[in-house]
């Protein structure tokens, strides 16, 4: 079970590590997204979301501090699900088919993440910091 655990969190981590790249990939074209959607500072939020997603990662990959890179993660999802996918103030059909999917895997991504939150730590096979 120990290496199930592993390749999961594996998985898990690299997730938000590609979230981040891609964040910091295409700064400008979410940036002018994230605009379109009225967030403040558009640029700033995109760079900032990036680096919690990138500390967020690196704690789940490597189960070091994971109480701090859960609270990060979570905190970036939910302002991402309701500055980002307000799916209830769409009329669009497709928009809003999308804006939901994505804000019903954010809501199930928080789940996963409060449930990590059960784990002792230090993390099995992980570098036991925090």
């Amino acid at each position: 079970m120990n290496i199930a655990y592993l390749v999961g969190r594996i998985i898990f981590g690299c997730y938000w590590l590609m979230a981040s790249f891609n964040h910091f990939k295409n700064l400008n074209y979410m940036s002018e997204y994230a605009k379109a959607r009225g967030t403040p500072s558009p640029q700033l939020a995109v760079a900032g979301t990036g680096v919690i997603l990138l500390l967020g990662g690196l704690s789940m990959l490597l189960g070091v501090y994971p109480m701090i890179g859960i609270v990060l993660l979570i905190i970036f999802l939910l302002g991402v699900s309701f500055q980002m996918h307000t799916f209830w103030k769409v009329d669009d059909a497709q928009m809003k088919q999308i804006d939901m999917i994505n804000f019903t895997k954010n809501m199930a991504l928080i789940g996963a993440l409060l449930m990590l939150l059960l784990l002792p730590r230090p993390w099995p096979m992980g570098i036991g910091i925090g």
